[in-house]
């Protein structure tokens, strides 16, 4: 395919993406599946502005955002995806059940577009017990997942789970759309849409109350599904 107009909405959003982290056309033609002169047209008509012309979008906005959040692979991370999937086939519900989906984060701000900084610990609470123990865990046997973030990577972070006798799941890269975590956080804002709080100690109440008031039966509804989304 050789013109823009040949390419799918979804090859559209994978090139915009990784041309914006700088990759090579030559790359992005790869990935997305097209020739590297429709990958050209389409990067040149995007930076030359101008408007766009033939039928309406397919797409709603709903689809849109799906879209941006499809998370972007290359062929390294689908074979370990791949294997990780097939080794965990045969999990149960039982099985994952035990796994604690509970270092993902989510942001909440008090007015649209706040991009404060984050504050994660004070000062000289590095590895406090404090900030890493949790004693609703305490004895249990259950396995902990982690999103590989470099917060969770860090050799002083294996260190300290491997200290404490804490089990990690193995997890596969850019896999959002596995984790149930997301869903109950898409399930917390929308619980929250008209709620209005003016202070950040009013925000911080309303997510804690807003949590509070789903039902471990929701939370294991998330869960049923893992044997059959894996």
């Amino acid at each position: 395919m050789g013109t823009t107009a040949d390419l799918t909405v979804v090859q559209k959003t994978i090139i915009d993406t990784l041309h914006k982290e700088g990759k090579p056309q030559t790359f992005i033609a790869k990935e997305s599946g097209c020739s590297q002169s429709a990958v050209s047209k389409h990067i040149n008509r995007k930076l030359s502005g101008r408007k766009k012309c033939g039928r309406k979008r397919c797409t709603t906005n709903r689809e849109n955002r799906s879209l941006e959040r499809l998370p972007l692979l290359n062929h390294r991370q689908r074979q370990r995806r791949l294997t990780w999937a097939n080794e965990k086939k045969k999990w149960t519900v039982a099985q994952w059940s035990k796994v604690v989906f509970f270092s993902d984060e989510s942001k909440f701000c008090i007015s649209f577009g706040n991009q404060g900084p984050r504050v994660w610990r004070k000062g000289g609470e590095a590895h406090s017990p404090s900030c890493f123990q949790c004693p609703l865990f305490k004895d249990a046997d259950f396995i902990f997942q982690q999103d590989l973030a470099p917060a969770h990577t860090a050799k002083s972070t294996k260190s300290w789970l491997n200290d404490h006798g804490v089990c990690a799941l193995d997890w596969s890269a850019n896999s959002p759309d596995l984790n149930p975590i997301e869903n109950l956080w898409g399930i917390v804002k929308r619980k929250m849409r008209n709620k209005r709080p003016r202070k950040a100690d009013e925000l911080k109440a309303t997510v804690k109350e807003t949590w509070a008031s789903i039902p471990p039966q929701q939370c294991h509804r998330l869960i049923t599904p893992m044997p059959h989304q894996i």
